[in-house]
């Protein structure tokens, strides 16, 4: 975990080079990305909020990106780390005074990863569905606890790359820590207007490589013996999911994800209360 994870600080970056792609060693996806060899000698990854190329960087999934992060501090759940930085970048031959994420490589020393689609392909059996496959690989736990945080979160884009397996040198695997939360919370709405709008419990269409399009409906693939447990989120936790981010957005933002976090997880409370009486 980073000692700062928001760094305010204008960092000139402009020596980076973006790229598009599922295809970029750091993680899956499609927003731009980059990385370089750290003074630390780790490979540090570097993303972008969605960009456009008649108006610049216009989305604020970095943002999302790092309230995830916090909010799965609070859960208790393994992740990949961010941190926000500042900074001026070169892009298509343009600059941009911007925020971006970084997060540091996460493979231990002689670990390959492989994106959990192309693993499945690879090593399933036949006519076996994603979920099962990863339940046979003795990844219950971890996918299902992936699923309740998609569904606290709202997160829309759990494709087969944005899982991951990693592999050591003598042949174990495992699942990496969650990253890529870009596309969750409000993510699609580009004003204040539509962030006011958004109706935080709506069941939006999501990919979900193991699952269904429904967040809500994933929840049902958990057995209710195995509904992860997590600690609570409290009115207190509020302030330090959004601290030192109240110049990146405007108010209505945080006051709409607030609403979700907050309405989400008394209903996966609910869920999960109602559940365990059957």
């Amino acid at each position: 975990m980073y000692e700062t994870d928001v760094v305010k600080d204008l960092c000139d970056m402009r020596y980076l080079t973006w790229t598009k792609g599922k295809e970029t060693s750091g993680t899956g996806g499609t927003l731009l990305k980059s990385s370089d060899m750290g003074k630390d000698k780790i490979r540090h990854y570097y993303k972008l909020s969605e960009y456009s190329v008649t108006e610049g960087i216009v989305g604020h999934e970095c943002v999302n990106e790092l309230i995830a992060d916090r909010l799965l501090n609070i859960l208790g759940v393994d992740h990949v780390h961010y941190r926000l930085i500042h900074a001026v970048i070169s892009l298509m031959g343009k600059e941009y005074e911007t925020w971006l994420t970084e997060s540091v490589d996460f493979k231990k020393p002689g670990e390959s990863k492989v994106a959990l689609d192309d693993y499945y392909e690879m090593e399933r059996e036949e006519n076996e569905e994603p979920l099962a496959f990863c339940i046979r690989m003795g990844w219950s736990k971890e996918i299902y606890r992936m699923l309740a945080v998609d569904y606290l979160i709202c997160n829309r884009d759990r494709h087969g790359a944005n899982i991951e397996v990693l592999t050591d040198q003598k042949g174990d695997v495992r699942l990496t820590p969650l990253f890529d939360h870009g596309l969750s919370f409000l993510f699609d709405c580009k004003n204040e207007q539509a962030a006011a709008g958004f109706q935080v419990l709506d069941d939006w269409p999501v990919q979900c490589f193991v699952g269904s399009r429904s967040a809500e409906k994933n929840l049902y693939l958990i057995p209710k013996n195995d509904l992860p447990r997590f600690r609570p989120v409290e009115k207190r936790d509020r302030d330090g999911l959004f601290e030192d981010l109240g110049e990146i957005l405007p108010k209505i933002y945080f006051e709409k994800i607030w609403e979700m976090i907050e309405k989400r997880w008394r209903h996966y409370e609910n869920f999960c209360e109602h559940l365990r009486d059957l």
